[in-house]
């Protein structure tokens, strides 16, 4: 029965609780009607077991707390999987996202497990930043007699491989927590090994939580907890859709030093849902031309028979679908430089420095290209990680686009040796991938990415260059629900004439009034260069305005230098306009972060 339909013959409610019933669901999306459904279930199941505890069956049988940090969802998936095997062995467990717990929690904790991954220059994901830093402060409590288990999730590609989880452990440690199993650093190619870890973590974990748990003597209950969870699609990043590209299209102009594509895919067929703020991952296929150069570099017959992972293929196929030939790192190189013995190479391995500034302006294109040897075709795969599907910012709402995604892709592209060089999976979308043909995707949610709940909020979205593409999403989102909320958009790229992405779209939304104010900062088009973060400054009073108002704000883009850049521009509004000391202005911002009132999706 529809809530719309509830009356008082029909619904043991009153009609005072049935309004206020209705007036709930009407402020929800989906995805939180489905959390509120679980809640209910599940409090009603507790009451109906005498009133017990909603996590266990008495207050001394702690529970296993699973905390997971994740900037791009892989954290999530693998501590949701850890949460799925402890309950298969009737383990008490509790899922808690790290933007969702409160420190002070800790220390109620008995036993613990962080799943955590790392971005940039080894910092933490967003919603782990509160904790992260917690742990340094005199307010972490003392952890004597607290076990711990710690898996870190990370690309070797770059320096400060799993840091963040390396932090983790350490600040619990100092804290007297006692690692009960060891940590695992793992790389992009994670599945198998986070399933190994996954086994022996709780093998070590349950004996205490069985003991316990007998102790107590009752029945474990369910319950969901922290951010509101979607509907989990068929498709998977190991399951993906088969979708149709219909669409990739040049949007910047002829004169640009930027080629950017605007791409539509169809998930006609699937069962793939998005919102506004999720990304879709994409598989592409390695370029032809270079894996044949590659092959003939190594001495290998394209026709040879290998195993990759489960699956027998030919050599050539192998290489062009199933594993990573564009993004160097290191474990690539002392792979090869054992398989092939070259001195050059062999150097590099004990020196870390040397490693990264070799690998640093080369694909493994370039690698194999500059020492070749003859190589069986077996030892050149086992040389290499599976191909990674590359998480795009979704640019399109479902409630307008329908049965289609939208992305809007920068072309990675460079010369580097004497020749032009491609990013994987921009290069096969611009310059190789024809319309009609079929390429991999699946949906990849970030519930720390997300429009406000009530459409009456004002939002602030700052989206520089391709950063731009969820804020299209949002603002189709918001057009469709006919959000009273105030909208105002910060853009910059080079060129007002070149690079102006989805102008008349905006330009369109500003008429209609569902932008209120666009700001745009193009750096190339007068002697001295201003971006974004410049014109922040220049609005300050009316930005802390907003904010004061209960703005949300929201940024998107390059995470090592515009995201920074404008961080430090809102902490200069807040003391400008307040007063406050720089420590107190970032507190403001640390505040604004605790209640999902700014909000980054870097990269």
């Amino acid at each position: 029965m529809l809530l719309g339909q509830l009356n008082a013959a029909a619904s043991p409610l009153s009609q005072e609780q049935v309004q206020k019933l209705q007036g709930l669901v009407a402020e929800l999306n989906p995805i939180q009607q489905a959390w509120v459904s679980g809640y209910l279930a599940a409090n009603a199941n507790s009451a109906a077991l005498g009133g017990q505890a909603p996590t266990t069956a008495a207050s001394d049988a702690a529970p296993l707390t699973i905390l997971y940090g994740s900037q791009t969802g892989n954290a999530k998936g693998v501590a949701t999987k850890l949460k799925e095997q402890a309950e298969s062995r009737g383990l008490a467990v509790k899922l808690v996202s790290m933007s969702d717990y409160k420190p002070t929690a800790l220390k109620k904790e008995k036993f613990l497990t962080v799943v955590v991954s790392t971005y940039g220059e080894g910092e933490p994901p967003e919603d782990a930043e509160t904790l992260y830093e917690f742990l340094t402060t005199k307010k972490a409590p003392k952890l004597d007699g607290v076990k711990v288990a710690v898996l870190g999730l990370g690309d070797s590609s770059y320096e400060f491989f799993c840091q963040t989880a390396k932090d983790f452990e350490e600040r619990l440690n100092k804290l007297g927590a006692e690692t009960i199993f060891q940590r695992a650093d793992l790389d992009v190619d994670y599945d198998d090994e986070a399933a190994t870890w996954i086994t022996g973590a709780l093998d070590a974990f349950e004996p205490d939580l069985k003991a316990q748990q007998d102790a107590a003597g009752g029945q474990v209950v369910a319950m969901p907890f922290g951010a509101p969870t979607a509907a989990a699609s068929q498709y998977t990043k190991q399951n993906p859709f088969e979708a149709e590209l219909v669409t990739v299209q040049k949007i910047t102009g002829r004169d640009s030093t930027k080629d950017v594509r605007h791409v539509e895919i169809s998930l006609e067929g699937s069962d793939i849902t998005y919102t506004p703020g999720d990304s879709l991952g994409v598989y592409f296929l390695n370029d032809e031309v270079r894996v044949d150069e590659l092959l003939a570099h190594t001495q290998i017959d394209s026709s040879s028979t290998v195993k990759v992972g489960d699956e027998s293929l030919s050599i050539r196929e192998a290489l062009i679908e199933k594993l990573e030939l564009t993004q160097s790192y290191p474990g690539f190189v002392e792979k090869y430089a054992t398989a092939t013995g070259t001195p050059e190479l062999l150097k590099l391995v004990e020196d870390k420095a040397a490693m990264r500034e070799y690998i640093e302006p080369r694909q493994i294109f370039d690698v194999v290209a500059q020492n070749p040897a003859k190589l069986e075709a077996q030892t050149l795969v086992d040389c290499l990680r599976k191909l990674q599907a590359r998480l795009y910012s979704i640019a399109s709402s479902q409630s307008e686009v329908e049965e289609e995604v939208h992305l809007t892709i920068g072309l990675v592209e460079f010369e580097a040796f004497g020749s032009e060089h491609l990013g994987g999976c921009s290069g096969y979308l611009a310059r190789r991938a024809e319309e009609g043909c079929k390429v991999k995707v699946f949906s990849e949610h970030n519930d720390n990415f997300r429009l406000p709940t009530d459409d009456n909020t004002p939002v602030i979205m700052v989206g520089p260059g391709t950063g731009i593409a969820p804020f299209r999403a949002f603002l189709q989102e918001r057009d469709s629900r006919e959000a009273q909320g105030k909208n105002w958009l910060f853009f910059g790229n080079p060129h007002f004439t070149q690079d102006f992405l989805y102008q008349v779209e905006m330009q369109g939304y500003l008429k209609s009034g569902l932008l209120s104010k666009i700001d745009v900062a193009f750096s190339r088009d007068q002697a001295e260069k201003v971006y974004v973060q410049d014109k922040l400054r220049k609005n300050s009073k009316e930005i802390f305005e907003w904010l004061e108002a209960g703005a949300h704000f929201y940024v998107c883009g390059d995470a090592n230098r515009m995201a920074k850049d404008v961080h430090n521009a809102l902490v200069d509004i807040i003391s400008e306009n307040t007063g406050k000391s720089y420590e107190d202005a970032e507190q403001y911002l640390k505040d604004l972060r605790s209640a999902n009132r700014y909000q980054k999706d870097v990269y």
